[in-house]
């Protein structure tokens, strides 16, 4: 079921005055977790089954961990790990492992096939791991963050409901147990944030409605071979707008739950901190799916070693978890190729930031001075050299060039057969005699320029303050929710849902 669809809005308004009547108070709980499983089965039906097992296997191992013999505690954690990891692996990857060890010839590889991919069931997986490795971190530190029902029966109505609260469901943003645990207890209307709220969920739609919708319909002309006979201009464009396309759609999308998840009394962390400023990889994936990005981090990147091993193995590290990254987004090879794309470029990013920081160090002559006076002097050069390095011109350089380097590694989603990318970065390189298709350049950047406000006006209120604009706001939203109304594109499935 899409957010952006009627039969949404129509579950929507019975859950939420079923929700809020005080008869009904008692049953809160209960009428989400039902919404929920009629908002993921609804065309479905049979894909809660696989749902309902995911949450049966971690709430038994988070259970086990949390009330098994000490000894247990490992012997449990593993076992929910490696089971939420074996399904994921066979509704996801099987096929594409298959295909790749023994082809696509057989009764084995067509049955492989036409497996069903489970909605968001990369999202809910990462959840649960995430539920069974924090408790079981938790226990070992003796903390208590996070508290388990003794009672199964109650401790498994709660995981389910973390699990399955609609929504974060399918897409995000990937929620802590012990940010969401905490808030269960009954909510009352008067304490909805209404104004948080609503500007959440009109921001929202409008990326998502009227931005993402109708540039699907100009970047459409990406896939093969309908490119091959677009100019290099056109295909240029047509790349730009896919880039403001996938974020509109993904932010849309996350801003949407968050805003949703306020009208039910629950917090959800934000996932997209304006990425296309970023000066540099680093800053882009602490602004970009940053659910996503702390997850890897948290549980893999730290896991591997992080950078507590060398240098060297800091690189490995970066570069195999954003190969994995890439690879939880598609069975297919060409999103591996996306990981490496960002993995190679933060390792070598980090190498380069590494090395100016050695150089910076030496060239000061610190080298025989007490390390906590040189660090002090080197702290002090770096923030000038910083300060010096970072006019608006060179800023906006290095936002010039972080995008384009992300813009060009969007061609790995939207084209995942790998020889079909490389055809069409040739296209571009090679059409410039073919005529421009202006019509197409110009509703892209017609759709692209909300992104682009959105954006600068973050800037202008970094440098101005947060008060600058603050009395256009209401005009805005107005402006937005007028073109939600008027301007909508055809409704199309969020992109993120494919993964």
């Amino acid at each position: 079921m899409l957010f952006n669809s009627w039969e949404f809005f129509v579950l929507l308004l019975i859950t939420f005055g079923l929700y809020y009547i005080p008869a009904l108070q008692k049953l809160q709980i209960p009428i989400l977790i039902a919404a929920s499983l009629v908002f993921y089965g609804y065309h479905q039906p049979v894909l809660l089954l696989l749902l309902m097992l995911s949450i049966l296997i971690n709430a038994v191992s988070s259970y086990g961990v949390f009330y098994g013999r000490k000894e247990q505690r490992l012997l449990w954690a593993s076992l929910g790990v490696v089971v939420n990891l074996a399904i994921l692996a066979f509704f996801k990857y099987s096929s594409l492992v298959y295909q790749s060890l023994f082809g696509h010839e057989g009764d084995i590889a067509l049955w492989l096939s036409g497996l069903p991919l489970p909605l968001g069931i990369s999202f809910f997986t990462f959840q649960g791991i995430s539920l069974v490795v924090d408790v079981y971190r938790e226990k070992q530190k003796g903390e208590g963050r996070i508290s388990i029902e003794k009672n199964f029966g109650k401790h498994l109505f709660i995981i389910t409901f973390f699990k399955a609260f609609f929504p974060q469901l399918v897409a995000g943003p990937i929620v802590k147990a012990y940010d969401f645990l905490p808030q269960i207890k009954r909510k009352l209307m008067r304490d909805i944030p209404w104004d948080s709220a609503f500007k959440l969920l009109t921001m929202g739609y409008f990326l998502k409605m009227v931005v993402a919708d109708n540039m699907k319909d100009q970047t459409f002309w990406i896939a093969y071979p309908y490119f091959q006979l677009e100019s290099s201009v056109t295909l240029a464009a047509m790349l730009f707008g896919y880039s403001m396309q996938i974020f509109a759609d993904f932010a849309g999308y996350s801003l949407i739950a968050l805003g949703l998840a306020a009208l039910f009394g629950y917090r959800m962390p934000h996932n997209f901190n304006f990425p296309y400023i970023s000066t540099s990889l680093g800053e882009f994936w602490r602004r970009w799916h940053i659910s996503l990005s702390t997850w890897l981090k948290e549980y893999l990147y730290i896991a591997l070693g992080g950078n507590r091993k060398g240098k060297t193995r800091t690189y490995i590290n970066l570069f195999l978890v954003m190969v994995l990254g890439g690879l939880w987004h598609g069975a297919a090879w060409s999103y591996a190729i996306w990981g490496a794309w960002h993995g190679g470029a933060l390792a070598i990013e980090r190498a380069v930031q590494t090395w100016l920081k050695k150089r910076k160090t030496k060239t000061a002559g610190l080298g025989t001075i007490p390390p906590e006076v040189a660090g002090r002097i080197a702290a002090t050069s770096e923030a000038a050299a910083e300060k010096h390095w970072s006019t608006p011109f060179l800023k906006g350089l290095y936002m010039l060039l972080v995008f384009t380097f992300v813009t060009i590694g969007w061609l790995l989603f939207k084209l995942p057969e790998f020889h079909h990318v490389i055809l069409y970065v040739s296209s571009i390189a090679t059409n410039f005699h073919r005529g421009i298709d202006f019509g197409k350049v110009l509703y892209i950047l017609i759709y692209s320029l909300p992104v682009i406000v959105y954006h600068m006006v973050y800037l202008i209120r970094q440098s101005k303050g947060q008060a600058w604009g603050r009395r256009l706001e209401p005009l805005f939203y107005a402006v937005m929710l007028f073109f939600i109304l008027l301007n909508s594109g055809d409704a199309g499935e969020f992109i993120y849902f494919q993964f």
